[in-house]
Formats: C-alpha cells, sequence, structure tokens
C-alpha cells in the first residue's frame, strides 16, 4: 500500500456538486492499493497513520499524533498513486489493483482505522469522480510506501 498523509486545516470530497464528506484539523490520507497488499499491510500502516507525530505542541515542535490532538482522519483510496512513468508519458497502472481486490482491502483499511483510531473516519467513495480539496497545514506531506519501510 501506498499513502500519501497531508497534515490539513481542512480537507472535503465532493461527488457530483455534492460534498460527501469533510473534516476539520487532522489527517487526509490518500492510499493506493495493490494485489500484493496484506492485512499485515494494513495493520501497519493504519497504525503508523493514527501515531505519526507531526503536529505541533505547546512548543511549536511536531510532536502530537492525530489520534492525541482529537482532529480527524478522511481517507480517499487513489489507484493513481501506483502509477508506472517508467517508460513513455503515459503512466502506467498496471500495479493498481482492480476494483475486485481493491474494494475489499479498502473497507478492511477503513475498518483497520475506526478500530485503532477510536472513532468513525471520513472517506471518499471508491471509484467515483471525485473532487478534493484541502488546506495543507505547514505544509506537512509524509509518504509512506508498505513494502519499502523506510
Amino acid at each position: 500500500m501506498r499513502a500519501v498523509i497531508q497534515r490539513v486545516s481542512s480537507a472535503s470530497v465532493t461527488v457530483e456538486e455534492r460534498i460527501t464528506s469533510a473534516i476539520q484539523n487532522g489527517l487526509l490520507v490518500l492510499v493506493g492499493i495493490e494485489d500484493a497488499d496484506t492485512a499485515e499491510d494494513i495493520e501497519w500502516l493504519s497504525t503508523k497513520i493514527i501515531n505519526l507525530r507531526i503536529f505541533n505542541d505547546e512548543n511549536g515542535v511536531m510532536n502530537i499524533s492525530v489520534k492525541d490532538n482529537g482532529g480527524g482522519i478522511l481517507l480517499v483510496s487513489q489507484f493513481t498513486l501506483h502509477a508506472s512513468t517508467k517508460k513513455g508519458n503515459r503512466p502506467s497502472y498496471i500495479k493498481a489493483s482492480k476494483p475486485g481486490i481493491a474494494i475489499p482491502v479498502y473497507e478492511k483499511m477503513i475498518a483497520q482505522l475506526e478500530t485503532d483510531f477510536g472513532k468513525k473516519i471520513e472517506t471518499g467513495i471508491f471509484g467515483a469522480d471525485m473532487k478534493v480539496s484541502l488546506l495543507n497545514d505547514g505544509p506537512v506531506t509524509i509518504v509512506i510506501d508498505t513494502k519499502n519501510k523506510e
């Protein structure tokens, strides 16, 4: 799984000109799923997301997690995170899982995040043409790949 995690002051998803989910102060997480992703990847990534200390403490040091500051999480599936640009100028998405595999993994990720986070998270609509709006705070943007745990 690949995730782009952005610390936001606000974020929302709009589908067909209607806001379907929104958060204030928290994390917008774009997640890309590939066939090789396992339950271990889901658990590891969920734990990492909710415990990342990327919010400022009283001294202005990034030392607080979203779980500790009471913020929200907005999770959006994004197959383009697995784009290969090695050849030519048109990205290939061959590594991205097809919906039959990706949807159950995405649903398990939602459930795992809610369990670990202790409250409901907001989500995008899988496969929909979404407009994602955000006000990146910092900016703070972190990229994580469960197959390359750096």
